[in-house]
């Protein structure tokens, strides 16, 4: 190779490694927006005038101030602690809240993160999960009831954080909904070519935290789902303990579509099915 060709070559090399290392420098700055992509909080309704709901403010572990809304139902088989994905906030959620409480006469409260809503602060791994552990402690003590007797449910990034409650003070039951076994992994599946598992801080191994909990499971998800593989659900399915597990596939359900109308009826099968405690109301 002669000289210019050579002198070529080198500024090419030292391009490409420039411009590899700059989208590193990028993936590590957005790590935060790219997992935690709050909507507005301008956005969604606040005042449903249809729903009854009482507004929860309480505080994490760190004293960041949370906020949530309870749905009470008068005669409740259970209570059950809502945890969204990373998408929305609860100002999304009025029907499903409604739904979930008429449909399955439960008393059911969803609260933001950090950094979601009306929520203050700014999301990372170990703050979202003490939010949630702040929100059962409020739910706990609003209902009489004990952390083990409250059904869980948790969307993608939710489940995650049903899974450590329950792997930290038990649970009734979870259902999971399109939840993954490992966020590193599921970053390094959409980026092959960056070096995902040894640069991501927000990890989430959720297949080991199942492992603690072997009580009742229901999961959900899709097939066709274009952001958590159903393999990866499959292997969180996998690690679970419980001998009282189920997973439900449809073959026609992406990330963020429905559920089949055939799993609503899943669901009350599987919250009936769960023995009352003696701490329920």
């Amino acid at each position: 190779m002669d000289s210019h060709l050579f002198r070529r070559f080198r500024r090419l090399a030292v391009l490409s490694i420039a411009t590899y290392l700059g989208f590193l420098v990028l993936l590590m700055f957005f790590e935060r927006p790219m997992i935690y992509p709050a909507p507005p909080r301008s956005d969604g309704d606040w005042d449903p005038k249809w729903l009854t709901f009482e507004n929860a403010e309480f505080r994490s572990r760190d004293g960041t101030a949370l906020h949530g809304w309870f749905v009470e139902h008068p005669t409740p088989k259970g209570t059950l602690l809502f945890c969204h994905g990373n998408g929305e906030h609860v100002a999304y959620l009025a029907n499903e809240l409604k739904q979930w409480s008429e449909s399955h006469q439960l008393s059911v409260m969803a609260f933001d993160y950090r950094g979601y809503g009306k929520s203050q602060g700014q999301p990372f791994e170990r703050g979202v999960l003490e939010d949630g552990e702040a929100a059962r402690k409020w739910l706990v003590e609003r209902t009489g009831q004990s952390a083990d007797s409250i059904l869980l449910y948790g969307r993608s990034l939710g489940g995650a954080v049903a899974v450590h409650l329950a792997s930290q003070g038990g649970a009734r039951g979870i259902v999971l909904d399109r939840t993954f076994h490992s966020l590193v992994d599921i970053g390094a599946h959409h980026m092959p070519w960056f070096p995902v598992r040894l640069l991501m801080r927000n990890r989430y191994p959720v297949d080991r935290w199942i492992q603690g909990y072997d009580g009742p499971l229901l999961q959900i998800h899709g097939e066709d789902d274009e952001i958590v593989p159903v393999a990866s659900a499959r292997r969180l399915f996998e690690a679970s303990p419980s001998t009282n597990k189920r997973l439900l596939v449809s073959t026609r359900m992406t990330h963020n579509a429905p559920w089949p109308p055939e799993y609503d009826r899943e669901v009350a099968v599987f919250i009936d099915s769960l023995t009352p405690t003696s701490s329920d109301p």
